[in-house]
């Protein structure tokens, strides 16, 4: 237990030192500072010899204590950075992760029409089609969750980042219009299989897994994207899917299956195949 009083850099010290265990000690402890002083990192540097509030420094230490136990830095400060803007999070949808940025990027590299119509598919936070609209205001973007509270908060951070994107409650595409077509489709859908020892390491453990597990070797929800975009697609259009490091082979192999051209796979910031792309240019999809 640390005694009072002490500066901003005395506390992030000892943070680190608690926090050892954790991969990203420094940075977890500079977040959860961060948040409670209500300033950016930035200032803890400026400031680090800055004494501390009494009250203050008892809610650091019980946000570090709190995150010895495992619970996400995301969910201590309720809030993740995602294409810099900053989301709201919860319990309730998963924490948005830099390697998504990838889908992102490549999103915005395809030749699409100027003023495109989106769908993202298990939006949960609402972080990629809040970053594909921050990004092109001009584009249409329609964004579904299963899970009425992932709509919730995808609707809150969408209100409070004035971002006009439309969020509607919907299993996959069951809420869509038989004659709605998009230009592109992208999704993070559930993909780790339900005995992949990884569900019981990290901040994985505090996620809902209803957005991480997904039958026939973590696969089934993305070949349900792949066949139903077939009917949403406009040709020539684009779906994006994000994946495990894994999968890539199986999911190109299910995009050619049904007949999407241009097939590849995208490699993250690891240099792991993370998500794969394929255009529609079948007939089907005029």
């Amino acid at each position: 237990m640390i005694t009072p009083p002490m500066t901003i850099a005395e506390a992030l010290r000892w943070a680190t030192l608690q926090l050892m265990n954790s991969e990203s000690a420094k940075l977890d402890a500079e977040v959860l500072l961060a948040h409670i002083v209500e300033r950016d990192r930035t200032y803890l540097f400026t400031w680090s010899d800055r004494l501390l509030e009494l009250t203050d420094q008892e809610r650091f230490v019980a946000l570090v204590h709190q995150r010895q136990q495992g619970i996400p830095v995301a969910h201590l400060v309720g809030q993740r950075e995602f294409w810099s803007l900053p989301l709201a999070v919860n319990e309730s949808t998963l924490i948005p992760r830099p390697d998504t940025e990838v889908l992102v990027e490549h999103a915005l590299r395809l030749p699409l029409p100027a003023e495109s119509a989106v769908l993202d598919l298990g939006t949960g936070t609402g972080a990629i089609a809040l970053a594909l609209k921050s990004s092109r205001p001009e584009w249409q973007v329609l964004a579904v969750d299963k899970m009425a509270e992932a709509v919730a908060l995808a609707k809150q951070n969408a209100t409070t980042l004035n971002l006009a994107v439309e969020i509607k409650q919907s299993d996959w595409f069951a809420v869509l219009a038989p004659h709605q077509k998009f230009d592109l489709i992208v999704s993070n859908p559930p993909y780790i299989d339900a005995s992949d020892p990884h569900l019981e390491l990290g901040d994985v453990r505090f996620e809902p897994k209803t957005a991480l597990v997904a039958a026939n070797q973590g696969l089934s929800d993305i070949e349900t994207i792949i066949l139903g975009a077939t009917s949403y697609l406009r040709a020539p259009g684009w779906l994006l899917i994000e994946h495990g490091w894994t999968q890539g082979a199986a999911v190109r192999d299910l995009m050619q299956k049904a007949q999407f051209n241009a097939v590849t796979s995208i490699r993250d910031y690891a240099n792991l195949e993370r998500v794969t792309v394929g255009q529609w240019s079948n007939a089907n999809g005029q």
